[in-house]
């Protein structure tokens, strides 16, 4: 089985990813649905390439990738949301899976953009396979990933503009650094949601609303 993987695995870096290069824009569409489905792609290196090759469509390489991303991601939510509740109910039980739910419904839109803003080695599937799970309407599930994406290939190709292709070894170093500080900031961020929304909430409720 290894050996087998190890062989899918060369002929995606040697054949099929060289022919969809040659696609220019449609190339970067089909990897990044690619790399959000299924298959693990260095997408950032490849957009860098694309960028600095030709550094006037860098907006529309952000854009295509983006959308791809948010079309690939489809995958893994429809698995999430088709048999990921048993899955974790199998590790958890019912009232800590409803207490993940309510905690993921109150910031559900920056529980998936935040993960799809950052690069790895961040575990983007398994937030996106959580939004499946506690059942992520797909339109702002899709818009999510797209703003995150848009926002991490945004300044991905802006530091490859000023840098080179090098930017993405920099970024990926200062994020394997620094990944206990990105997770701790995402964790604030849920949390400091959470908070806003309750005492919304409760500022609601004494204006009799």
């Amino acid at each position: 089985m290894k050996d087998l993987f190890v062989k899918l695995m060369a002929q995606w870096k040697f054949l099929i990813l060289p022919a969809l290069a040659k696609l220019g824009v449609w190339g970067v569409l089909l990897i990044s649905i690619v790399d959000a489905a299924s298959l693990p792609v260095p997408m950032d290196l490849i957009l860098a390439g694309y960028v600095w090759a030709n550094k006037g469509q860098f907006l529309i390489y952000t854009v295509i990738a983006a959308a791809g991303s948010a079309i690939g991601g489809l995958l893994p939510f429809g698995l999430g949301r088709a048999g990921g509740e048993l899955f974790l109910l199998k590790r958890v039980n019912r009232q800590n899976f409803e207490k993940m739910r309510n905690r993921f419904e109150r910031q559900e839109f920056l529980a998936v953009m935040v993960p799809s803003m950052l690069p790895p080695p961040t575990p983007w599937k398994a937030f996106v396979f959580a939004a499946g799970v506690f059942e992520m309407r797909v339109v702002p599930f899709m818009l999510a990933v797209f703003a995150g994406r848009i926002v991490r290939w945004l300044v991905l190709s802006l530091l490859v503009i000023k840098l080179g292709p090098t930017a993405v070894d920099v970024v990926e170093a200062v994020v394997k650094a620094h990944l206990m500080m990105f997770l701790g900031g995402l964790v604030l961020v849920f949390v400091g949601i959470g908070v806003w929304v309750v005492l919304k909430r409760r500022k609601g409720g004494e204006n009799g609303y």
